[in-house]
């Protein structure tokens, strides 16, 4: 091993005629006596070695001025100045070990002093090695204190990270499985955080293999790079501490998302299918046109906008390398905490399949590989904003120069996240779209991120045009979903299209006809006059209240927290909100918002809905929902702790504003309800009713209905007790479940059993009916399964007086509701009520079909 060659990262040879690493770079059992001593004394080694010019000791030393190269646990990186990489003659390390340690700046203590000489990035390798064995204390306690030089070396050149060809075949680990990926999509970036996600939760060592290559499957690009589609076999196997149970772990996870992928591939050819067989336009005369791929179908004319990437210069300015840190360590827990927002924010108006497309896109955000080159960048001396650009940039390059348009897709997905990190980092590079030209806009662009694709203005913007992507990608997916013509993958020529041009798209037969005369848009209109007719027709029928044949009105609600949501919910047939969330006023922002600010978004919410009401719950934060400038303490449990109702009563300053905004805006004289969540007790509902009845008398506003949401089996057990102090309930069945069954929503593993059709679960519900019965209240849902057609059909039949859910499922609740007596919805919940497992409740719906 030691005399052994690194590869660099960039695939070139580390060095000519010697390792970077080798016996003679590695001193035991040193004994400096300060921090200068044991710089001097490593960097010695590296001109002793004819590595370094004797000046770049110097330039060591004034590094050390300007920054803390102590990087944890004992390990110090002592390196030169950026400007002095001259006097570097070829690329070395030098490994200085101090059993005893040596004070290296106050409260840090050195026992491994890496002396580093570099003139590019082919000590990276090593450095990489030693950032993962940071995180392993008891191995890097055990190299201060070996006798055998073999062993530091060994750690640090060990399984090099990026050789250029494999030296030997790859050996799989002592306990194994062998898997053929049935995924239809193969390997993508939300099955493979699953994966990560898995791993991760396991000490033994994992592996996985395909063919030759290997990856560390808690590193999701590495997962990637691996190229796995379907058809191909590969082998998981773990060696070490609870080898077995991580086996039985990850076997349990990639064959579970099985079933789910191929769902999703389903429905995802079915839209394509959609598209793909829709019948193409052809104009009267022939005209010039730009093929590519369909996307999304549907037609559409309007004035071209081409969006060109703008050329931004990433500025590089070297800071110490704490602050490097701390400033790219917030950046990524700011980015994080967005992307959750906007996660939450397209499950509510898109579905959950594509709201996993950010969750994937998060998983980006941990994986070491990646924050390790930029860690190792800043330590080269680069500013933080300059590193992580250049990680990003190498990270993705890699993964689209593979071949694998589906990899390709995923360094989008990348870099996508990677802007985002770099837009708190740099906010200035933010740049300003131009502005939209009048009318109908169809938007062309070289490739469009998820995130770029999701925020789209679709009142002005009426189709897609990419010269990049495929119709498999998340951009693809979510003008599909957003209901956008689209079209993929049409080249160059889309991108030489003037600015302002009228154009003519037709996303189903994958064609952008240009410069249309007046008979070929008023062919085009008749065709679009004919789809937006069938469309009136439906609209006209969504709007048809929910009431059953024999004469039973269910109320039909929607989960909308901005203006802009209200609208999409009511042309969908939605006849209100049943459930604002106004954490997320807290959540988007980096400030809590003040009264005025709420006062005003409710009120627009009011004003928006015109006559129908609102249902707005207080600030619910606690559990899964963190906000960062609320500075609430760290809970080993937070689903158990303080959230919800528990966390209002103790901070006044976030309930009291929240109230008066509420009553500020009711005396518009609209339809507004208030309702608190998670209450437990009693002595909750009394407190918060005393804090709202003086808040309202304080501003002369007139009372409104003030509510609670039934989310714990207490308040469901006591609803008959608190229904004398409420006006209304609302269960939110996905937290009911959750502590109904004792399973995190959220677990890997155990999601797919938190079923709300669990019998257990449907009991509290119709407990809670009863209770709210004895004093003439009324019953809402406004989880998950009120937006499952099933799932309403059992809780209309169970007596919910109200179901409100995400606004792209009222037209099929309300479709279901309507096909149905009354009666027969009953006799169906007292069934379910019978059922003795949640499979057996959903194997009603196929007998009763």
């Amino acid at each position: 091993m030691a005399n052994a060659t690194i590869t660099s990262a960039t695939g070139a040879t580390a060095a000519t005629s010697a390792p970077i690493l080798s016996a003679e770079l590695v001193r035991l059992a040193a004994r400096p006596a300060t921090k200068e001593a044991a710089i001097r004394e490593a960097a010695q080694m590296l001109v002793a070695s004819g590595r370094i010019d004797p000046a770049y000791v110097d330039s060591m030393m004034r590094r050390e001025a300007v920054a803390n190269t102590f990087l944890g646990h004992g390990v110090v990186i002592p390196h030169g100045m950026v400007e002095d990489r001259g006097l570097v003659r070829e690329n070395g390390l030098a490994i200085l070990q101090v059993p005893d340690g040596v004070a290296w700046n106050e409260g840090q203590t050195a026992r491994l002093v890496v002396a580093i000489a570099a003139r590019s990035d082919a000590h990276i390798t090593v450095l990489r090695r030693l950032t993962n064995l940071l995180q392993d204390e008891a191995a890097l306690d055990a190299l201060t204190r070996t006798t055998d030089a073999r062993d530091i070396i060994a750690a640090l050149t060990s399984a090099p990270a990026e050789a250029s060809a494999p030296a030997a075949p790859a050996i799989d680990l002592a306990n194994r499985f062998d898997w053929i990926c049935d995924y239809p999509s193969g390997l993508h970036a939300r099955p493979a955080a699953h994966w990560v996600d898995t791993a991760r939760r396991s000490r033994a060592r994992i592996q996985i293999r395909a063919g030759d290559e290997v990856a560390d499957p808690r590193n999701l690009v590495s997962l990637l790079r691996l190229g796995i589609r379907s058809g191909d076999r590969i082998v998981v196997s773990a060696e070490g501490d609870g080898a077995a149970e991580a086996l039985a772990a990850m076997k349990a996870a990639i064959t579970g998302l099985t079933l789910q992928e191929k769902t999703d591939a389903a429905k995802a050819a079915a839209k394509a299918a959609a598209g793909a067989g829709a019948a193409a336009w052809t104009p009267p005369a022939p005209m010039p046109s730009i093929p590519g791929m369909s996307a999304a179908p549907g037609l559409a004319i309007g004035r071209v906008h081409v969006v060109r990437p703008a050329e931004v210069a990433v500025p590089d300015l070297p800071l110490p390398l704490i602050e490097s840190g701390r400033q790219l360590d917030e950046a990524i827990i700011a980015t994080r905490q967005k992307l959750t927002v906007l996660a939450d924010d397209t499950a509510r108006r898109l579905g959950a399949s594509e709201a996993g497309i950010f969750k994937a896109q998060a998983e980006f955000l941990a994986d070491t590989d990646l924050i390790t080159l930029a860690c190792q960048l800043m330590v080269d001396g680069h500013g933080p904003a300059w590193a992580w650009q250049e990680a990003v940039s190498r990270t993705a390059g890699r993964l689209a120069a593979m071949g694998n348009p589906l990899l390709a897709a995923r360094a989008a997905d990348l870099r996508d996240v990677g802007n985002r990190v770099l837009a708190h980092l740099v906010p200035d590079l933010a740049t300003t779209e131009a502005p939209l030209p009048d009318g109908d806009v169809l938007l062309i662009a070289d490739d469009l991120t998820p995130s770029d694709t999701v925020g789209l203005d679709t009142t002005r913007i009426v189709g897609l045009v990419t010269a990049r992507g495929g119709p498999t990608s998340h951009t693809a997916i979510l003008a599909r979903t957003l209901g956008l013509p689209a079209l993929v993958a049409a080249g160059d020529a889309a991108l030489d299209v003037a600015e302002g041009t009228t154009a003519i798209l037709d996303g189903g037969g994958a064609r952008l006809w240009l410069d249309p005369n007046d008979a070929a848009i008023a062919a085009a209109r008749t065709r679009i006059e004919a789809d937006t007719e069938r469309r009136r027709r439906e609209a006209a029928d969504r709007a048809a209240p929910a009431v059953t044949t024999d004469g039973q009105r269910i109320e039909i609600a929607a989960n909308a927290n901005t203006p802009d949501q209200v609208a999409l919910a009511l042309d969908l047939g939605a006849e209100g909100v049943g459930l604002m969330r106004t954490e997320f006023l807290f959540l988007e922002r980096g400030a809590t918002p003040t009264e005025d600010e709420q006062a005003e978004i409710y009120t627009a919410m009011l004003d928006a809905l015109g006559d129908r009401p609102l249902i707005v719950r207080a600030l619910d934060i606690g559990g899964d929902k963190q906000v960062a400038h609320l500075d609430l303490p760290h809970e080993a449990n937070p689903f158990l702790g303080v959230r919800g109702a528990r966390l209002l009563l103790r901070r006044p300053e976030l309930i009291e504003p929240q109230l008066r905004a509420l009553y500020r805006a009711a005396k518009s004289g609209r339809k507004l309800s208030i309702m608190f969540p998670m209450i437990t007790s009693l002595q909750e509902i009394v407190a918060l009713r005393a804090i709202c009845e003086r808040i309202r008398a304080d501003l002369d506003a007139p009372g409104v209905p003030l509510g609670i949401m039934v989310e714990v089996p207490s308040a469901a057990v006591l609803a008959d007790v608190f229904a004398a102090h409420v006006d209304f309930f609302s269960i939110g069945t996905n937290d009911l479940t959750q502590y109904a069954l004792a399973i995190d929503r959220q677990h890997p593993d155990l999601a797919a059993e938190a079923d709300s059709l669990h019998p257990a679960v449907l009991r509290l519900i119709a407990a809670t009916v009863k209770g709210a019965a004895a004093h003439g209240r009324w019953v809402g849902v406004c989880g998950g399964i009120a937006g499952d057609p099933f799932g309403a059909c059992l809780l209309a039949g169970l007596g919910v007086d109200e179901l409100s859910m995400t606004p792209r499922d009222v037209p099929a609740v309300k479709a279901r509701l309507r096909s149905a007596t009354f009666s027969d919805l009953q006799r169906l919940a007292a069934e379910a009520l019978a059922a003795d497992t949640a499979d057996r409740v959903r194997a009603l719906d196929g007998e009763r079909r």
